[in-house]
């Protein structure tokens, strides 16, 4: 239950804003090496990357099937379908604050419409201590809840993250202001576990705590209240080398339902909750990963035409192998994921009951490039006051060229 919900995200939000002046951040006495950081001009402190990736699903048995989440480029036409093209620019503008700022060119906004810019990741990170292992971060940036979530799309084995607790924010980002908390030897380790090879999910903090608006990505406050995360992770490192991280997460708010059709009956606000437990074996060279979620929220009911408050709950289990040839990285990878609950951020609510198996190779011949090829066995339903009884079922065949630079 919700007890002075509202009384503790003040309290939260009002510790993390106090911690600037503590910083000491005006009082520093930056080194000769940081003042000539400072001094230099911003191409040789700031530093662009990014990456594109290009679709094409074939051979699919059922054109009906579709994921309007994970992949518009799913159903219909088989066509070319540019699904990412990021752009990144960042670095260090104080020896106190970095900032990160990431574009997508590739958005789709509206039905029909392709390749528009948007902005993904809009923060700074203010580091507490000259050992910058206490930090806070405001701005448009990931919510700390999974590690499937916060993983980047330019490392992750599947094309898609899964139904089950992707469901909870869509585009994993919002608005908000976050306190991380990493000692040194597990900010190396994260660091590490960052490259292709290892698939890691980056530096979210062994703790992370936040408050953020809740409507998810550039998307308006449509209530006056913060929803509120908390997540633990760590990555034990065994006497073999082998590294295992374990994590548990979870968040609560009150989300208010804005996509619906005008004749489905429905409540205002809707309570959103839920809790996670992560378990990752990274590829060393045999990997595993899982992840599940259970929680409460808003959820089409199609017998009644209306939008109740719901369980809902889902995870997946993957398994991955890498194999290194000469200078090529090849990984194999099987996943199944599933999902029973509803979509708040989908029309109405749209309620899911989601069965997928998928079988996968990544091959990286040089490190500026990678080419996924996977297999989908599919069985969603998905059903909204439009589509009151749709289930679909297939096969399909996905492949991504991913170019990084």
């Amino acid at each position: 239950m919700l007890i002075n919900c509202k009384t503790w995200q003040y309290i939260l939000f009002f510790i993390v804003f106090c911690s600037i002046p503590y910083a000491g951040i005006a009082q520093v006495n930056p080194s000769s090496s940081s003042q000539d950081a400072e001094a230099k001009p911003w191409f040789k402190t700031l530093s662009f990357r990014g990456y594109t990736q290009i679709r094409f699903n074939g051979l699919a048995s059922n054109p009906g099937l579709a994921c309007d989440q994970c992949d518009k480029s799913w159903g219909g036409k088989e066509e070319f379908f540019i699904r990412r093209a990021r752009i990144v620019l960042s670095g260090n503008v104080h020896d106190r604050v970095a900032i990160y700022i990431q574009q997508d060119l590739a958005s789709s906004p509206a039905s029909g419409l392709l390749n528009f810019a948007q902005v993904r990741d809009l923060y700074a990170d203010i580091f507490l201590n000259n050992q910058k292992t206490l930090r806070i971060r405001p701005g448009i940036s990931k919510i700390p809840f999974g590690f499937e979530n916060l993983q980047s799309s330019q490392n992750r084995l599947p094309l898609d993250r899964n139904d089950g607790l992707n469901s909870a924010i869509a585009n994993e980002r919002d608005l908000g202001v976050f306190l991380y908390i990493t000692p040194q030897k597990i900010r190396k380790r994260f660091a590490m576990l960052q490259n292709s090879r290892y698939k890691g999910s980056g530096d979210y903090g062994m703790i992370g705590l936040g408050l953020y608006n809740g409507q998810t990505l550039n998307k308006p406050d449509l209530n006056n209240n913060f929803h509120t995360v908390a997540r633990f992770t760590y990555p034990f490192e065994l006497a073999n080398g082998q590294i295992i991280e374990t994590g548990i997460q979870g968040y609560t708010g009150k989300y208010v339902l804005s996509s619906f059709n005008s004749e489905t009956s429905h409540q205002n606000e809707y309570p959103d909750q839920r809790v996670a437990a992560s378990l990752i074996v990274y590829p060393q060279p045999f990997g595993f990963q899982t992840e599940f979620n259970l929680g409460r929220g808003p959820q089409f009911v199609p017998g009644e035409n209306s939008v109740q408050l719901r369980q809902l709950s889902g995870g997946y289990i993957m398994s991955m192998y890498h194999i290194m040839y000469h200078t090529m990285s090849f990984m194999p990878f099987a996943r199944y994921h599933w999902y029973d609950g509803g979509k708040k951020h989908e029309p109405d609510a749209r309620s899911y009951m989601v069965s997928e198996l998928e079988l996968g190779i990544e091959w990286q011949p040089i490190p500026q490039l990678e080419l996924c090829i996977m297999y989908v066995f599919s069985d969603r339903t998905y059903e909204d006051f439009s589509l009151p009884d749709n289930r679909q079922a297939g096969t399909l065949i996905r492949t991504q060229l991913q170019f990084n630079y």
